[in-house]
């Protein structure tokens, strides 16, 4: 049985300005204000995707005097990267030995 992958992650990550700040945490922990450098985004618009992924437990924050860090919480993407490799190596196993349901 495959493992279900996790659709509300996925809907939190699907999008474009969250998927990018999730990469840029991947490789560094930042404030807002390299996020808003890196990004472009606006502080409002980017303080409410902040919000989501925090609400998703996909960054932790760490407050440091008048800024605040975020780091990504690789332990909450890794389900999702587990589960659409699953998917994968079904699908290879599937195509290499032919597995077709027949029609009635």
């Amino acid at each position: 049985m495959l493992m279900p992958v996790d659709t509300d992650l996925m809907r939190v990550l699907a999008d474009p300005l969250r998927l990018r700040i999730v990469t840029l945490l991947a490789r560094e922990t930042l404030c807002s204000t390299h996020l808003i450098e890196e990004t472009g985004a606006g502080q409002t618009n980017l303080s409410n995707h902040l919000r989501v992924l925090r609400e998703a437990g996909v960054v932790d924050t760490e407050p440091c005097g008048r800024f605040t860090y975020y780091r990504l919480r690789p332990e909450a993407i890794a389900p999702l990267a587990d589960g659409f490799a699953e998917l994968a190596e079904a699908a290879r196993a599937t195509t290499e030995n032919g597995i077709k349901r027949s029609c009635p």
